[in-house]
């Protein structure tokens, strides 16, 4: 579980975040949504240590992270396992070769030990016999799974994934999403998902958090958004003619709600 505590941010006299609590528990996803410059990404870099709050705690597994020493910070490292927006694989290694780079920084295992855990992991996200092809020979939605697998291949208990589903299309970001999820339960991570894709919200938004100038402004499941009262969030989410209609049918199907 990572647990964050009256966090605050701010550049000169700009705060990007602004007293800001949450628990992200295990075994489900957790989103962070918002729109452009409501201090998502602040918060991310902030929780995996890239950036040092102003104020407030950030706990991981109840242990503070301001009180680790330089080898707790190392094992939390390699405990935290990160898929980019970008992607971020290496152009010039194999699919083999970037999922195992994280082996071959933090592990002492065997040559062949690794290759054992890349099949795995390869397996896990449906890549299996694309070992030997470098990132220019696959789709977007293989690049995001073999950034998928490298960040697993360690097993680490947190899961970072910032706009997972970027420039791919409906049906691809379908299928990440559900690997996402499906991997988050099977081993338990404390999976923590920043998105504005409403799709990704609706199928796998087990824990939401909103955030509008910095603020934590709502909280909740994707089941209580259908519900939700706040203009705020509303006006972010059911901008779409679609979810505007989903809106109206719920609420229709359940009018005490």
């Amino acid at each position: 579980m990572i647990e964050i505590q009256n966090i605050s941010k701010k550049f000169g006299d700009h705060v990007v975040i602004d007293n800001i609590s949450a628990q992200f528990i295990p075994g489900i996803c957790n989103l962070i949504i918002g729109t452009s410059g409501s201090g998502k990404t602040v918060l991310i870099k902030c929780i995996v240590d890239l950036l040092k709050a102003d104020k407030g705690e950030i706990l991981f597994d109840k242990i503070l992270l301001s009180k680790m020493d330089k080898e707790e910070r190392k094992d939390l490292r390699q405990n935290l396992g990160m898929l980019f927006q970008g992607n971020a694989l290496f152009d010039s290694l194999t699919v083999e070769d970037n999922v195992k780079f994280p082996l071959d920084m933090f592990s002492t295992l065997a040559i062949e030990e690794k290759k054992i855990k890349v099949n795995e992991i390869l397996a896990h996200v449906k890549l299996e016999g694309v070992n030997n092809k470098f990132p220019a020979e696959l789709s977007g939605g293989m690049k995001k799974r073999v950034g998928l697998a490298r960040a697993l291949v360690m097993k680490p208990k947190y899961l970072f994934c910032d706009e997972p589903n970027s420039g791919l299309d409906p049906q691809t970001s379908m299928v990440i999403d559900r690997l996402i999820e499906e991997l988050t339960v099977e081993f338990n991570i404390t999976t923590i998902v920043v998105t504005h894709d409403m799709n990704s919200v609706m199928e796998i938004g087990n824990h939401i958090i909103y955030l509008h100038q910095g603020k934590k402004e709502w909280e909740g499941s994707n089941k209580d958004i259908i519900y939700s009262e706040n203009k705020l969030l509303n006006n972010f989410i059911f901008a779409s003619d679609f979810l505007q209609d989903a809106k109206a049918m719920r609420m229709q199907s359940n009018p005490l709600k």
